[in-house]
Formats: structure tokens, sequence, C-alpha cells
């Protein structure tokens, strides 16, 4: 074939095949001199030469995707390091350590997902953000519905990774669901059904919910946005252009995000509710005024009372029994129902709990939440808002994918808490755990797990 018909993708394919073959090469006269054993591993760090030999030989890249095979020291070994849960427990120093070649790295064509979802890849792990579930399904508190299978588990459930290795683009050759990733991409994937099975240097991640990860986003900032920037983006479509909105819970993971949302949307004017009402507002949060709720009562603030909120979001879990109570007084923060006032929640009225029967739960999530839906649109609630729960997201990509583009246009800065990110040994992940257990956050915990 002559020079000027080989295309630029075919000298890309021979470079490859090239640099592949040398690598090999130089383990086979390494092993030569120092007389090592080619079927096992050379050091901890590189795998056995004759495997990995093998495996390049029946390396058959699909052409028409432009694909790159997965690198020889790409692939993961057979042990990975990796976080370990080995019992129920709130203190992280009994229960929580992060081990060397004591986990299996998880094979895509054999194993399944400790959180049971279908459609995996797998990727190289770079950063893992810590949410309440994580403490949570540790503590035991939600066993029976977010328990492992079995211990000892990997915690962490939203991730920002490299994809290592894709499932089949159709399976069975029935023309089912091809996979849009390729080995190589950076992606950030937030939790399917269970947070867990990401803290280690290997995961399976849930294909449906995750997305690339624009050029210019870090791989700490892209965990936080796939885990609580896609929360405030969905309530954040709640708010409306010119909107007085007052967050609970502002400085936490969603609430740092929610308000730089709320003035995207074009709220005219933006409060917090935390424990450090400065930072509140400083950029990139911005917010027109924070107050310390340690210092003072914010439903007695008297400027608030005096021109109420068109929106109030409760992120903290327990603001909605303190307005009924303000119901007899008429005088509240929020406008009415009828004044198209509005509250939206993320959490029950009591935010740490425990649940262990269907039945608990529909008392605790669904039966207040229905009832006050109901009861706040009936015309019948008084001077009390329309009451929303709003945690739903979707079981797509779409909204990770709204949230990312939103920062790789800088309308969404990645909100971390200063303490991190945290490294990944046992002391590091031990003390990102005892922060988000604190609940006093400022922004999200994060857990850098490789380098990119």
């Amino acid at each position: 074939q002559r020079s000027s018909e080989i295309s630029p993708d075919t000298f890309a394919t021979w470079n490859e095949h090239w640099i592949m073959l040398c690598r090999i090469s130089l383990l086979f006269v390494a092993s030569k001199i120092t007389k090592h054993n080619l079927r096992g591993p050379i050091s901890p760090n590189y795998p056995s030469p004759l495997p990995c030999f093998a495996k390049y030989l029946c390396w058959n890249a699909d052409r028409s995707r432009k694909q790159p095979s997965a690198l020889l020291f790409n692939m993961p070994h057979e042990k990975m390091r990796a976080a370990l849960c080995t019992s129920y427990g709130e203190n992280v120093d009994e229960v929580l350590s992060v081990q060397d070649d004591i986990v299996a790295s998880p094979r895509l064509e054999i194993d399944k997902p400790p959180a049971g979802f279908p459609d995996a890849m797998l990727v190289r792990v770079l950063a893992v953000a810590l949410s309440p579930g994580d403490v949570r399904v540790m503590s035991g508190k939600t066993r029976e519905f977010q328990g492992p299978p079995s211990f000892p588990y990997t915690p962490g459930g939203d991730v920002c990774g490299v994809v290592v290795s894709v499932p089949e683009e159709e399976k069975n050759g029935d023309g089912g669901k091809k996979c849009r990733f390729r080995i190589g991409d950076k992606i950030a994937a937030r939790f399917a059904n269970k947070p867990m099975g990401m803290l280690g240097e290997y995961a399976l991640v849930n294909t449906d919910v995750c997305d690339c990860v624009p050029a210019g986003i870090s791989a700490e900032g892209a965990a936080a946005l796939v885990s609580s920037g896609t929360v405030a983006v969905l309530i954040g479509d709640r708010i409306q252009e010119g909107d007085r909105v007052l967050i609970f819970g502002a400085g936490g993971g969603v609430g740092s995000h929610l308000c730089q949302m709320a003035r995207l949307q074009g709220a005219s004017y933006v409060a917090g509710v935390g424990k450090d009402p400065q930072r509140l507002m400083e950029k990139p949060l911005c917010c027109d005024y924070a107050i310390d709720y340690t210092k003072a009562d914010p439903l007695a603030v008297k400027e608030w009372v005096e021109d109420p909120f068109d929106v109030i979001v409760d992120l903290s879990g327990g603001v909605w029994p303190a307005l009924v109570k303000q119901r007899s007084t008429h005088q509240s923060i929020v406008k009415p129902a009828s004044k198209r006032g509005r509250y939206l929640t993320t959490s029950p009225d009591t935010p740490t709990f425990e649940l262990h029967s269907v039945w608990a739960g529909m008392k605790l999530f669904l039966f207040p939440a229905l009832w006050r839906a109901i009861y706040t649109r009936c015309g019948v609630a008084g001077n009390l808002p329309t009451y929303s729960w709003v945690m739903g997201l979707p079981g797509s990509s779409n909204i990770v994918t709204r949230t990312l583009t939103l920062a790789s246009e800088n309308k969404l800065v990645p909100s971390i808490d200063t303490q991190g990110p945290f490294p990944f040994t046992t002391e590091g992940v031990r003390d990102a755990f005892r922060l988000q257990a604190s609940r006093h956050v400022k922004g999200k915990v994060v857990i850098t797990v490789s380098k990119e």
C-alpha cells in the first residue's frame, strides 16, 4: 500500500503495536539477565510478562471505533489496594482500614458489582467523594436495604476514574445496548442502588449514570460534582427567576453547589444558613446574606419576616415542623402556598435515622411527604408553603451530563472541603469518614485514590 493511502489512524495503530512489542521484548531480556520466571510477577507493581504477552497477541481492537487497546501496564493486577470495612459500626478506627494486596481486582467478564447494578464497566479509580449514605451504610442503620452482600466490603459510591475495560458492544448478537464509552475515557459516575465498591484502585461502575469528564475539570472536582452537584442542579430546576431563596445547610456538599445554582437560575436574593456564614458570602457561593444557626434563629430574622422568601430549601432536616409551629403567629419567613411559596427538601425531619423494615421506611419517608404535599396544595394550609420532596435522581446520565457541562462552562465550581482531598491511606480514609459523619462539612469530602 502506497504511503499516500495510509491514514493517520493506521500509523497510530502501527506505532502502538511497535511500543507494545518493544516493552514485551525488554521484559524477556530482563528476565534472562535476572533469571526471572516469566510466569510470576516481576514486582508488586508489574504483572506477569507471559500472560500479558498472550493477552496482547489476542488483542483485536474495533477499528471502526478507533478505540485504543488496554495498554500493558494499565491492566489491573490480581490484587489491589482498597478500603475495607470489616463489620457494621460507627467507630472508624475499629471497622475501617486500607489494605494492600488483599482484595481481588474486579473482573468485568466474571464479577458482579457489590451494589447489584447491570451494565457495568471497569475503571481505574482516581477520586471518590463521600456522602451521608456512605456513613449510614457503614453504621448498619439501614442494613436491610443498603447493607453489603458480605463482609468485608469496600465503601464509596461516587467516583471519577479512567475506563480500563468496557463490555461487549452487542450482547449475544441480538442488537443489545451498546457501550458508549471507550478505553482511556475519563468518566464520573454516581452510585447506583447502594454506595459501595468504589474505594479501591479499580471498580465496576454503572454505565447508565455516568458521563465523560470535560477537559479542565480535576478528578476530585468531577467526583464532587457527580455526588452533590447533580442534586443541586435538580433542585435548581425548581427555582425561578426573581425568587428570594433561603437555603438551610448551605455550607454542605449539596448546599455549596445549590447556592451557585440559585444565582444561575436568576434568583434575586440568596441567603444561606450554616456554621460559617463568612464562607457562604464569599466566592464561589456568593450568598447575599448568611446566618450562623448556632447564634441566631433563622426563623425569627426581622428582615426576613417583613420580606418573606419565595423558596425555602431544607438540606439539613427539621425545618418543616418549626414552620408549622409558627403557623399560629401569622409571621413566617416564607410566602404561603397561595402566593407561590415553596418548601423543598431532600431530608426527613430527622436527618440521622435507622431503617429496618418497609413499614418503617413508609412512615419515615412516604406518609409524611405525601400528606404534606396534598394538604399544602388543597387550600387548607393557611400560611404554609407547598411542600415538595425533590431527592429522586433519574436513573440516566442526563443530570450528570448537565452538571459536568455547567462546570466546563465555569458556571458551576466544584466545592471541596479545605481539609481534603484526603490521601488514600488508612488514616486519610478514616479522617474523611469522621468529617463526613460530623455533619459539618464545608463542601464535599473527597479522597484522592490515584493520580491522573
